[in-house]
């Protein structure tokens, strides 16, 4: 499986033009990184701009897991739902297709794991019963999968905005430790059995509600974009991030904030692939 950092290809929904300050200084960060992308056609309403949700998950080089996305919190809003499949026409992709419902920013690609909160179950339960999900799930993805407990303070229920991966048995945890000590404690529990957790921390009180958003930093082979959201968590959150990925050059993307607050960050509204 392709993990974020053997990428080389970012890909950005036209629609991130609305959002025109991150567009324009992540373009020009990825220029300057000289790191290809690709602005794909199908995508330029801003309701499309999550990227990351209704693409494909890149298995090996030239092999895509196309999922059905039909996420819960979108029903009665299927404006938002792109034709995804004529996308993936568009980019002459193969994929390999599947009928589990599934967003791709609950997707935390691990090496030879899987890290996905338990929010699949419940938007699957009236096609598969668990066992047999996440058999399903570890056989189309050839890895083991690890359940987290869903954040229900996120309505999405992604995992891209709780926990990424390092390298080896690495992975690195949000700062629950500064807000929510009861599910930090549950996530560690699901986690540590697989892994060794590093965590972000700001310490100091009160946080900006979206300090949540470092996570959601947007990773390549050699590099690492930090959306930027122009309050004093921002260069405590760049600090460690550099410490726990020092092998990346670690860039901070500014004027996020417009976007954090629509309900995702870098993660969200990019693609990226080993091409």
């Amino acid at each position: 499986m392709i993990c974020d950092y053997q990428t080389n290809k970012v890909y950005l929904a036209k629609g991130l033009v609305h959002y025109l300050q991150v567009f324009k200084n992540l373009l020009y960060a990825l220029i300057t990184e000289r790191i290809s992308f690709c602005l794909p056609a199908r995508t330029t309403s801003k309701k499309h701009v999550w990227l990351r949700d209704y693409m494909p998950i890149q298995l090996s080089g030239n092999s895509y897991l196309r999922y059905d996305y039909r996420p819960d919190y979108l029903k009665g809003y299927e404006e938002y739902i792109p034709d995804y499949k004529a996308i993936d026409k568009d980019l002459n992709l193969d994929c390999i297709c599947t009928d589990i419902v599934l967003d791709g920013g609950n997707v935390i690609k691990c090496g030879h794991k899987v890290i996905m909160t338990d929010k699949v179950l419940m938007e699957n339960h009236t096609r598969y019963k668990k066992n047999e999900l996440l058999a399903t799930l570890e056989r189309l993805f050839d890895a083991e999968v690890v359940l987290i407990p869903w954040d229900r303070y996120d309505v999405y229920g992604h995992a891209d905005g709780m926990v990424r991966y390092i390298e080896g048995n690495r992975v690195l945890l949000n700062n629950y430790a500064d807000f929510d000590p009861n599910l930090r404690k549950c996530l560690l529990d699901a986690l540590t059995p697989h892994f060794e957790v590093e965590e972000l921390h700001y310490g100091h009180r009160p946080q900006s509600k979206y300090s949540w958003a470092y996570i959601n930093f947007l990773q390549t082979e050699n590099c690492i974009f930090v959306p930027g959201l122009g309050i004093k968590e921002d260069c405590l959150a760049m600090e460690q991030i550099k410490e726990f990925y020092p092998q990346h050059n670690v860039i901070m993307i500014d004027g996020c904030r417009s976007l954090v607050r629509d309900g995702g960050a870098l993660n969200c509204c990019s693609w990226n692939v080993l091409s």
